[in-house]
């Protein structure tokens, strides 16, 4: 993110916090870089870890406090699929994501045809949508090429493999 951008992006974190009455705490700004100075959607605990080097008091519990709050007042995105820990995004705008199976990296994808689907009924079920992302699930190149790379080559035909 260029300092342009993130500088924008701090204006309306501060504007934010004060329509909500938050408090603009060091802690909140602190975490609230730690977020968007990263691409790769974070764990809470690698947003503490990354906090922990300039904020050596803070504790775990605030920096989980902290992002929840964020979520709730929508600075940034929380983002689950089952068998992961909930990751953060500081993109709260309509946007996909790639979601690697092996690793479990998740990488954002754009693709304005996503954006505009018809989304379906859901009255009779008592439920409203407010919003969607889809999660794309596979596997990412790097895993990919770790992969083929482990494969060992196969004996010719015709003859057994060595053990």
């Amino acid at each position: 993110m260029d300092s342009n951008c993130k500088s924008q992006r701090m204006a309306l974190f501060a504007q934010v916090c004060r329509e909500q009455r938050l408090p603009l705490t060091v802690q909140r700004r602190a975490v609230f870089e730690a977020v968007l100075g990263r691409d790769n959607h974070p764990t809470a605990d690698q947003i503490y870890d990354q906090v922990r080097r300039s904020q050596p008091n803070i504790s775990r519990t605030t920096v989980y406090r902290i992002l929840d709050t964020f979520v709730r007042v929508g600075v940034v995105a929380k983002i689950c699929h089952p068998g992961s820990a909930a990751r953060f995004d500081p993109k709260t705008y309509q946007h996909h994501h790639l979601v690697c199976l092996h690793c479990e990296k998740i990488a954002d994808f754009e693709d304005e045809r996503l954006n505009g689907i018809d989304l379906p009924d859901v009255r009779k079920r008592g439920f409203r949508i407010n919003d969607y992302h889809i999660h794309f699930r596979g596997i990412c190149a790097e895993c990919r090429t770790k992969r083929r790379a482990q494969v060992r080559p196969r004996a010719p035909a015709g003859r057994k493999a060595k053990r």
